[in-house]
């Protein structure tokens, strides 16, 4: 339990930090992060997957060519 404790206070601290140097508020942080960034991320880490699976799918069929 001590270390989830840790953890949001490590966060938060980060937060308010971030806030404090581009003079916005921990509201205006949070929702950068949690309703931008975040989900942005997400749709390119998917992005990157679907285009890993096409490649690994090429070099497959490659492969099974030269068999």
């Amino acid at each position: 339990m001590e270390t989830l404790i840790f953890i949001f206070n490590y966060c938060t601290d980060f937060v308010i930090n971030v806030s404090n140097i581009f003079h916005l508020s921990y509201y205006e942080i949070n929702a950068l992060i949690f309703c931008i960034v975040w989900p942005l991320v997400t749709v390119i880490l998917f992005l990157l997957y679907i285009l890993q699976l096409s490649k690994l799918k090429k070099l497959r069929q490659k492969s099974i060519q030269r068999l």
